[in-house]
């Protein structure tokens, strides 16, 4: 029996078939089939007559008719075409209206006033109840990315959905609360455990990208051989500064106990005049007993620098952080700012410990060129000495 019901179904289908664009992979015949199966359940659920079920059912095949024209104001448009539609029909002008107002309340914002627009809505969103609500919110999700130029990340898709849960979104028939909350509940728990389980991956990528950038930070400072290298060569140039050091104050010694026993022994004997012969040789050996000590004090001697830097110093690399005469009148705080730009600089952690070797190096020679003089005025003046003690001793024993 062709029925206007019938012919409302087959006009629909023929619509979307030939009309509908192919991206439209949830707002298509399939949901509007959803949309009035579940319109038939809550019917009979609400023992509703078969005037406001024909309403219902026909304001459920063209609730979604306008989406041919576009997804902006598609109830409208899904209005127009359902009235022109069943005035061609020859369809109650009373009738119409009802199933207008019932397509128009399937507004996002729409609040349905009596039982046959709370029954239509209910049906319009019967998926969030649905067992395979994931599958139907994928196709959704893929409709907006091609429709709408949306591209949702997983975790924005899911909390748009936890949203419309809870939000803006409720069910409003008795049964639709009684049958269909329970699953919807369970949709929005799944939801929220995907949520979680995204926020938790996103938390362990985001911990894993920040140890891979400090490994990778960590790679970029001087490898182990460069370290060995500077660790070595400081370790040799301090050896040396020690052997120096002990060298000079070997000499120090030496001449300090030869300057003692010549003032106790020979500068007494000066007194007497049949001793006189003696007086040069005595000017001469500690002539060079003293001058060797002069250099080995010198020698030994530290340098006394101002200890302190300047942010400029630090900020234009001129300052050696790892020498304590830069820095040993400086505040705890501001070398411990400096020493990080140090640790967060490679080139500048290089330039320090290249300037450290190089000044050491600088102090070590000026060491062993002291101590070179030292060591050899040290044996001209033996020499010289003796040479001049024996030809004065031949002189007097001579009877010049």
């Amino acid at each position: 029996m062709d029925t206007i019901l019938q012919r409302v179904e087959d006009y629909i289908l023929i619509l979307f078939s030939e009309q509908l664009p192919n991206h439209y992979f949830y707002h298509n015949y399939t949901h509007t089939q959803r949309v009035v199966k579940h319109i038939n359940e809550l019917v009979s659920a609400e023992g509703l007559g078969e005037r406001e079920s024909e309403i219902l059912q026909i304001a459920g095949w063209f609730h979604d008719a306008g989406y041919i024209r576009g997804r902006h104001n598609h109830e409208e448009e899904s209005a127009r075409m359902a009235e022109a539609f069943l005035q061609a029909e020859g369809y109650p002008k009373d009738k119409t209206d009802a199933v207008k107002a019932c397509i128009l309340i399937t507004k996002k914002t729409g609040e349905p006033e009596n039982l046959l627009q709370k029954i239509i809505c209910d049906a319009d969103f019967s998926h969030f109840a649905s067992k395979n609500y994931p599958e139907i919110s994928d196709l959704l999700r893929e409709e907006f990315r091609l429709v709408g130029g949306k591209n949702f990340t997983d975790t924005e898709w899911i909390e748009t959905n936890i949203r419309m849960f809870e939000e803006h979104h409720k069910f409003y028939t008795s049964h639709a609360i009684a049958t269909w909350q329970p699953q919807k509940s369970k949709n929005l728990l799944k939801l929220k455990k995907n949520l979680s389980r995204l926020l938790e991956k996103k938390e362990k990528d985001k911990l894993k990208k920040a140890d891979l950038k400090r490994k990778k930070k960590k790679a970029e400072t001087p490898e182990r051989g460069v370290e060995t290298l500077f660790r070595v060569t400081l370790r040799n140039h301090t050896n040396l500064s020690n052997i120096a050091d002990s060298k000079a104050n070997i000499l120090l010694s030496v001449n300090a106990i030869i300057i003692s026993l010549a003032l106790s022994t020979l500068i007494p004997k000066l007194d007497k005049a049949s001793n006189s012969y003696l007086l040069i040789p005595t000017v001469i050996f500690m002539g060079f007993s003293v001058a060797s000590i002069a250099f080995s004090v010198l020698a030994t001697r530290p340098n006394v620098t101002r200890g302190r830097f300047t942010k400029e110093d630090v900020k234009n690399k001129k300052v050696n952080l790892l020498f304590f005469g830069n820095f040993h009148k400086m505040n705890l705080e501001d070398y411990e700012e400096a020493m990080k730009e140090v640790r967060e600089d490679k080139e500048y952690l290089y330039n320090s410990l290249t300037k450290d070797l190089y000044f050491l190096g600088k102090v070590l020679d000026k060491k062993y060129r002291l101590l070179r003089i030292t060591y050899t005025v040290f044996l001209v003046g033996i020499i010289v000495s003796v040479i001049a003690f024996g030809v004065a001793t031949y002189y007097v024993n001579s009877g010049y």
